[in-house]
């Protein structure tokens, strides 16, 4: 099995409307990620802008329709559609989600929640077996930002991905936006879960933003909207942890408002500084 390798750099989600502004000239970009579901047909424009970015850049994966927490089998059409993206890329990493997304033939077009039970976690590892073992490659399994808990949960969120990785070998995606989100909505300490969090598995770290609410009770809700600059508490978050574990493939999600090509190369720049002075530091 392809284990993920991605530079410890910091990276963006590749968008064409940037194509010909990064074409133009190298760019300070360890990588870039693409949704794996962007690029399932034959051919096009959208083959031949990546084709041309896989030449100078190393290339994540990162899927949003298997729907890896699904009861269901997964949807085989779906895997090899994937498998056809992936052997055509060569990606350094693939990655998905922990939730699922569809029911029998309806896809909700959302990124669903889960009981943290025994027999969510066996169904989870036999998903990811199956992924794993149809790709060749190892993937990643992303924490989710969550708006509600389930009362029957009996493994906490962490202990759940830790047993995971154990179970299938897979490696993780630590998204920091998450943490904090679901940290906020849950009245839960961000630190503490990051602290207890299996950093030792994780292969890539996303940095997004979010938007802030209110839910029906007029309590504090936030969205991980993807729409908007890094926010600072998440910044601080994402320093402490590269702290502790050095530089890792950091990516910077911004798929909603998209803004100019500048803006968005000047967010991966900032994690690339934090990256660096924490590796002066450790170096010291």
């Amino acid at each position: 099995m392809k284990p993920s390798e991605l530079p410890r750099r910091a990276g963006v989600g590749f968008k064409p409307e940037h194509f010909a502004a990064i074409n133009g000239a190298a760019q300070p970009i360890g990588f870039f990620e693409i949704h794996a579901e962007n690029y399932m047909g034959a051919g096009g424009p959208p083959h031949a802008r990546l084709g041309r970015l896989r030449e100078d850049y190393a290339l994540s994966i990162h899927g949003v329709g298997l729907s890896i927490g699904s009861m269901q089998p997964l949807d085989a059409d779906h895997l090899a559609r994937l498998k056809i993206v992936c052997d055509r890329y060569e990606p350094e990493s693939f990655s998905e989600h922990l939730a699922w997304s569809s029911h029998d033939t309806t896809f909700l077009n959302d990124l669903l929640p889960l009981p943290y039970t025994e027999a969510t976690l066996r169904q989870v590892c036999a998903h990811i077996d199956e992924v794993q073992a149809r790709l060749g490659r190892q993937m990643l399994l992303e924490n989710p930002a969550t708006y509600l808990l389930f009362e029957e949960s009996t493994i906490e969120e962490t202990e759940f991905l830790a047993d995971v990785v154990r179970r299938t070998g897979c490696g993780l995606l630590l998204d920091v936006n998450n943490v904090f989100v679901a940290a906020t909505n849950h009245h839960m300490d961000a630190r503490a879960y990051i602290e207890r969090f299996p950093v030792q598995w994780v292969r890539e770290i996303h940095l997004s933003g979010h938007c802030e609410t209110i839910d029906d009770s007029g309590a504090p809700l936030l969205i991980d909207s993807h729409d908007a600059p890094v926010k600072d508490p998440v910044w601080t978050l994402y320093e402490e942890l590269i702290g502790r574990t050095g530089p890792i493939a950091s990516l910077i999600e911004w798929d909603n408002d998209v803004p100019e090509w500048t803006v968005l190369r000047a967010e991966a720049e900032a994690a690339e500084a934090i990256m660096k002075r924490a590796a002066v530091r450790r170096a010291a």
